[in-house]
């Protein structure tokens, strides 16, 4: 007589990637969050303008420059000459590429017209200031 299993003892090959899944969505929700409040992060508190509202795509490139004369390009802190060397390699890729220059309005202003001259000196002409908007 034979005898039936209450449990069968057959192998499992299914994977459950529900909760894989639920992991992943919460995850870019996060990231999808905290990614814009990233570049605003920095210590840099830009002089109040009434512009009109900058619209950034993939060739746009942001230059923030702290009270006390720091560079930040890309997220990374460099000095003048990292600066003009990194420039120098997107110039070299034949994109065009527009620039945004987010300085602190308690900066030297003669800090300011060297770093708008080091990137038009590599070839850049497209090139904005970033203000903050007048409350």
């Amino acid at each position: 007589m034979a005898r039936k299993h209450r449990f069968p003892n057959q192998p499992f090959d299914q994977i459950n990637v529900t909760p894989l899944i639920d992991t992943l969505f919460f995850l870019l929700i996060i990231f999808m969050i905290t990614a814009p409040l990233l570049e605003y992060s920095m210590d840099v508190t830009p002089p109040s303008n009434n512009a009109s509202e900058i619209k950034t795509d993939d060739y746009s490139k942001i230059v923030n420059v702290k009270a006390d004369g720091s560079i930040l390009f890309e997220n990374h802190t460099v000095n003048m000459q990292e600066l003009v060397k990194r420039l120098k390699e997107l110039r070299d890729s034949s994109r065009k590429y527009n620039f945004f220059l987010r300085a602190d309005e308690n900066l030297r202003y003669g800090t300011v017209i060297d770093i708008l001259r080091t990137i038009k000196n590599a070839g850049f002409t497209e090139l904005s200031l970033i203000t903050s908007s007048e409350e």
